[in-house]
């Protein structure tokens, strides 16, 4: 009797068309082993290439306001503003530049152009020694005029400071101490030059920069770690330049309480709700209360103050026979009464003889444009100053 033979069962690795000693297994496992030390090593390049990223970035070595090269360059293309040359030689065709008075310009970042040359940036303790010289030699001096001239070439240089500040990544107090400075020297040239024409200053390009040193400075003062001193002021001067704005408001709420329930804060505060609400005679009251920065800041918000306070009592003394003495309404727009009456008139305003305002809802009219010139309305802002000299105001000494 044949017995059925039980077929007999042949592993995979020793097939005839399997490799033998389960190669493909190895080879499998060499596969992975790959592509694992691939990964480990895209990783280490990864991090070796941003900690080259940190150590690079550029330190600067110019231990003078201008770089010597720059100087050169500048000297042969006859490109040395007349408070960079040496004394005595502003007739001469070409005249040399004083290395103690140039001051590196800013220049637009070029394709093909090296920005990150150390001997062409300034370190962060020469960039303040720069700033310090622009604000006591050029802007605060009796000597240099016109004040339009003073302020375009300050505002020049403070923009190559800021350069110089991004390319090396300042941070730290020597940035804060920069950025206050700047701050403060643009609110004040937003107020002295209100009224100047477009040729010679022109309000949205300073008003620009000065939300960006602004906003800059802000951030350091939340994502620092040292202590800055004057942080609450300019926190106010923040919103007292931005009143109405809901991120500037937004910013404040904010604030560590400490912060927000100091006394410039919330003196801030009061005069932006007194904004939001329309309220122009409680703002302006208000606003009496501010030292000379301050105001300095609110001054591009007082026309519009004016002008509803004026527009209010159109409306709610609007009778024939109704007047309203000139000295109390002068009283309620900080104001003389010269520049009120003037400004009466500029809205459409009746003044009598007897220095009466006759208000009427007909009559008032918007001024046409020209025919209201801010600067003839300064006196809240002006009566401040009073002896305070421009070095001590933008260096925060007032």
């Amino acid at each position: 009797m044949n017995r059925r033979r039980t077929p007999r069962r042949i592993s995979h690795s020793q097939r005839r068309d399997a490799p033998a000693g389960g190669y493909c297994r190895q080879r499998s496992q060499e596969q992975w082993r790959g592509q694992d030390e691939a990964q480990v090593r895209e990783v280490e390049d990864d991090e070796r290439r941003q900690q080259q990223g940190k150590e690079t970035v550029p330190q600067g070595a110019c231990q003078t306001m201008c770089p010597a090269r720059e100087l050169r360059d500048r000297e042969a293309q006859n490109r040395l503003h007349r408070f960079e040359i040496v004394a005595g030689m502003e007739k001469v065709r070409r005249p040399r530049g004083d290395p103690l008075r140039a001051v590196k310009e800013y220049s637009r970042p070029a394709a093909g152009k090296d920005s990150t040359n150390p001997n062409d940036l300034r370190p962060p303790a020469v960039l303040l020694k720069t700033v310090c010289y622009l604000i006591d030699d050029i802007a605060a001096s009796p000597h240099l005029h016109p004040w339009t001239e003073v302020y375009s070439f300050v505002f020049d240089r403070l923009r190559g400071v800021k350069q110089d500040m991004i390319i090396q990544r300042v941070s730290g107090l020597h940035c804060v101490a920069i950025l206050e400075r700047t701050v403060r020297f643009l609110i004040y040239a937003s107020y002295r030059l209100c009224g100047e024409p477009l040729r010679l200053y022109d309000p949205r390009i300073n008003d620009t920069h000065l939300q960006e040193n602004l906003s800059w400075l802000l951030d350091c003062y939340v994502t620092g770690t040292e202590s800055y001193p004057n942080q609450e002021e300019f926190q106010a001067l923040g919103l007292l330049y931005n009143l109405g704005s809901a991120r500037a408001s937004q910013h404040i709420m904010e604030l560590p309480e400490r912060l927000r329930s100091s006394p410039t804060v919330t003196l801030a505060l009061s005069i932006n709700r007194a904004f939001l609400e329309r309220n122009p005679v409680r703002l302006l009251r208000l606003a009496r209360r501010l030292n000379f920065m301050q105001s300095c800041a609110l001054h591009r918000h007082l026309a519009a103050c004016r002008r509803d306070l004026l527009l209010i009592y159109s409306h709610g003394y609007n009778s024939r026979n109704c007047r309203f003495p000139l000295d109390t309404l002068a009283q309620l727009l900080s104001l003389d009464t010269s520049p009120a009456a003037q400004l009466c008139q500029a809205y459409g305003l009746e003044v009598n003889q007897e220095n009466q305002v006759v208000f009427s809802k007909a009559g008032f009219a918007e001024p046409t444009q020209g025919d209201l010139h801010c600067n003839l309305y300064h006196n809240i802002v002006a009566e401040k100053q009073r002896d305070l000299t421009i070095d001590n105001i933008i260096h925060g000494c007032a």
